[in-house]
Order: structure tokens, then sequence, then C-alpha cells
């Protein structure tokens, strides 16, 4: 660390779990009727594949017959639902298990698929290696509220060594068997991920407006249209009503037009995507693309000092999707660097697993 990083500061955060939780909003209530049975678990130290895999071989059931919305990351303590099949719920509370802990079981019709969730709810201590003045972030949050947050994808959705999106274009071309499937629609959904971050930096420090071209997003219904009267809908960004979009890439994914459009082709050319009508996929793969937006309003966004005046809690919910590490380095930003205390604790195997968001390959 030079001196400059020292002046400005260390900003901790996961030195145990207790310190990152994590609470899954889901996107529906499990009807109480069906073949399948909606679990709500809290693991402490484990990602949800060895949580799946584990409450699986307890219950007789193959772990790829267990569904979740999405991946929670290991080092924190989190709450998510899985739906298992055919299991009674009065076997599935008795399961006793190191670190999981079964706490709901309500019977439902379908399996929990992949991006079936509506939100998740963070409380986050980050502490400070000297006193710790919340005036700027405070500051900063107030802005975030008004403006939303960039909502690019975090480090933790590219993997550990940060070649996920490298992989997956190595998956073109060839054929991946079905018991590979999940792994490489992991990967996939890296280089979307991976492309999608490359527009948003393209746009610089507009992502809270729209352009004209822009296919813009409608929060009250999340309905998509092309902006083509800006003295018109420059006001609704501003208020916060629509928000413009990027590519999420796929066959059939929409488009904006003009310049955007222009834009986006050259990231997409730059990362070795051709247009949705010339892509095609690694065999036994679907991705049909979609538009995600610029932007995210964090939901009850709250920061307070730490007790022993060394830092601060945050507390917020942030929609599906997107990263309560990215909102850190929003309000951090030039303040200091953030230090992520379970990286001495990470094992090599782990890159894949560590998500703080849901997963899902559109």
């Amino acid at each position: 660390m030079t001196q400059s990083e020292r002046a400005r500061g260390r900003f901790v955060i996961r030195s145990r779990p207790e310190d990152f939780v994590v609470v899954e909003e889901p996107l529906y209530p499990a009807s109480g009727s069906g073949g399948h049975l909606f679990v709500e678990i809290e693991k402490r130290s484990r990602t949800t594949e060895q949580a799946v895999r584990e409450i699986a071989r307890g219950l007789g059931v193959a772990p790829m017959d267990v569904g979740y919305a999405g991946r929670k990351d290991r080092h924190a303590l989190t709450r998510q639902w899985l739906s298992l099949p055919g299991v009674e719920p009065e076997r599935a509370l008795a399961l006793e298990l190191e670190d999981v802990r079964i706490l709901q079981a309500i019977r439902h019709e379908h399996k929990l698929k992949t991006g079936q969730l509506r939100a998740n709810r963070f409380e986050l201590c980050v502490a400070t290696d000297a006193p710790f003045d919340p005036a700027p972030i405070e500051a900063r949050a107030a802005e975030l509220i008004r403006r939303g947050m960039p909502n690019r994808y975090g480090e933790q959705r590219f993997g550990r060594a940060g070649d996920n999106a490298d992989a997956a274009r190595r998956l073109f071309g060839g054929r991946v068997a079905r018991r590979d499937l999940r792994a490489a629609r992991f990967l996939v959904s890296a280089l979307q991920s991976e492309v999608f971050n490359a527009v948003l930096a393209e746009r610089g420090e507009g992502w809270d407006e729209v352009v004209v071209g822009d296919l813009a997003r409608v929060e009250a219904s999340g309905g998509l249209f092309w902006v083509d009267d800006l003295a018109r809908e420059l006001p609704r960004a501003r208020a916060f009503e629509i928000s413009a979009t990027g590519p999420i890439f796929g066959t059939k994914v929409r488009e904006p037009r003009g310049e955007v459009l222009a834009l986006e082709a050259r990231v997409l050319a730059r990362h070795g995507i051709p247009p949705a009508s010339e892509l095609v996929l690694p065999r036994g793969l679907r991705a049909l693309g979609t538009r995600r937006p610029l932007r995210v309003a964090p939901r009850d966004l709250a920061i307070s000092p730490a007790p022993d005046g060394r830092g601060f809690r945050l507390a917020c919910g942030l929609p599906s999707g997107a990263y309560v590490t990215v909102l850190l380095e929003c309000l951090i930003g030039d303040l200091g660097e953030i230090v992520d205390g379970s990286r001495r604790r990470e094992t090599p195997d782990e890159g894949m697993d560590a998500e703080l968001s849901s997963t899902s390959l559109h």
C-alpha cells in the first residue's frame, strides 16, 4: 500500500460472516400445496452450491433437481429459498447440518427457477482503521438515492481469477455436455455481464439520463420503449420514472436506435460478439438476451456510524441482479480502499460461487 493509500484509509468488509448479512426477498410466496417443497435456509460460510449438495444428500434427492433463484455469497450470513421435489415438510425441518438451517418448509406446485426473486436485503458492517467521519458517505448516499447507482456487475461475477468471460469465449463453437450445462450457463452469463459493463462504461457519467435512440425502461411497469422526444423524456429520467438500458446479448434481444445502437455494436464487436442475427451459441445452450437498466435505486438506504466510531453500518435493499459491492464502491470512492476480509480465507475453487446477487443466463 502506498503512503497516499494509507492516508485515505482502509474500509474492511466481511471480517466475519455475521458482518455481511443477505436476506433474499422471494418473487412470490409458496402456495401451500403441490409436489415441490419450498424451504427457506440460513447458511453461514457456505456457498449456495455447497448448501444444495448437503441438503440434497441429507434428504435423498439429486442436486440438479434442487431449484434456487440465485447464488448467495459464501463469506456471509445469508437466507434464501430452495425448492425440493417430493420431500415432506417434516423431514426437511428435521434435517440437521453444520452451518445450514432450514427455517421454513412450504409446499408449492413448481420448481424454483433462477432469477425468481424480487430483491435482496443487505446489512453490512464496514470497519475503518481510524476514527471515521460519516458526513462524506452520507452525502454520497443521498446522491445515490436521487440519481440511482450505476447497475454494473461486481467483480465476483467474473470468478476469483476474473477469467469466467474468457472461459465462455472458449465454449463458442463447441458442444456442452448435459452434466456441464449449469456451469456453462454461468460462464456465458459472465460474458454477457462483461459486455454490459463495457457499454455502461462507454456511457460515461450520463448513466442516469436518456438520449435519443435509447431503449428506455419504465420503472413502474418494466416496459420498454424507444426514446424519440428528448424534451419529453429527459425530465422523466431525472424524476426516476424511466431509465436507459444496456444489452444482455442474445439471439432475440431488442436493440436501441441511431447512435446508441452504433455504440453498442462497437462494444459487442470489440468483445467478439456478432449481431443477434448472426450469434451462434454453444450447442445445448439458449440465450435469448434482454435489456438491463443502466441504473438501479437503492431501497431504504441507511448509513449509521459504528458504535466504536471506526466505520459504519449500511442497510439497504437492492433489486434482483444488483450488487451491494458496487454500491459500496460508489459510497467510498476516493475516500479509501475497500479490503475484503474474507479473501485470506478463500480456497482456489471458490470463484464460481462467490455471488452477491442472482445469476441467470437470459
